[in-house]
């Protein structure tokens, strides 16, 4: 039986770091986006819930498909085990993330 293949993507969004397991991850046909299917959430096997975890669960419950912006991606990874997924509050105090610099035309740049 061929490995089935599970990819860790880390994003930021609003001010929160989110990692997440899928199957599916590639370029969108939308100019600019990576596009992830197939999440994978964890087993219920064990008495102990992770609320980050069951945080992710709900807000991609009913998603099939999601297109992340390329700026926001962190990290992609191709892994042999699947971790918990979680949801982490993003600050400069707690570590490296900085925000990609953006330029954007304002109406006082000058047209040359």
């Amino acid at each position: 039986m061929p490995k089935k293949t599970i990819y860790k993507i880390i994003f930021h969004n609003q001010d929160k770091i989110y990692e997440v397991y899928a199957r599916n991850v590639h370029q969108s046909t939308m100019f600019g986006f990576i596009e992830i299917e197939q999440f994978v959430f964890g087993e219920k096997t064990s008495v102990v819930v992770d609320p980050s975890e069951e945080n992710l669960k709900s807000e991609f419950s009913n998603v099939n498909r999601t297109y992340i912006p390329m700026h926001s991606i962190i990290r992609i990874d191709e892994v042999d085990k699947m971790g918990a997924g979680k949801i982490s509050q993003a600050s400069a105090e707690n570590g490296n993330i900085m925000h990609f610099p953006v330029y954007t035309k304002t109406s006082g740049d000058s047209e040359k």
